[in-house]
């Protein structure tokens, strides 16, 4: 299993992700906004990120384009969550680097199975 970046500035949302894939066998680490997020997967070790787009601070957009110019960060998967569904933001998303694109409302569920196809490919 993996160690997992979840970083949304809801904690309902990030409880329930946490949960999902904790009961997956995931260890998780927990960040509450952007900066914090970009803290921690610059200092430890991560299999994947799971960003909110629109957090305080920086948004998981411009996290996940920081991490793609690092070279210590540039190949960990990302996958971006949010309630923006237009086309020009979800083509935002993957313009800067994401793996994947969660659209809120989600189902847990969905988040897991999305979750082990990013890891799946990354391992490949």
């Amino acid at each position: 299993m993996g160690i997992i970046l979840v970083a949304d500035d809801d904690a309902d949302i990030r409880d329930v992700v946490a949960f999902k894939l904790g009961t997956a066998g995931h260890a998780v680490v927990l960040a509450q906004d952007g900066s914090e997020a970009l803290d921690i997967a610059l200092e430890r070790e991560l299999n994947l990120a799971i960003l909110d787009v629109r957090m305080p601070g920086l948004t998981g957009v411009e996290v996940c384009r920081r991490l793609r110019r690092e070279p210590t960060t540039a190949r960990l998967p990302v996958i971006l969550l949010t309630a923006q569904t237009e086309e020009n933001d979800v083509e935002a998303g993957f313009r800067a680097g994401a793996d994947d694109y969660i659209t809120k409302p989600f189902s847990p569920r969905e988040v897991g199975s999305r979750v082990e196809a990013v890891l799946s490919r990354s391992r490949s």
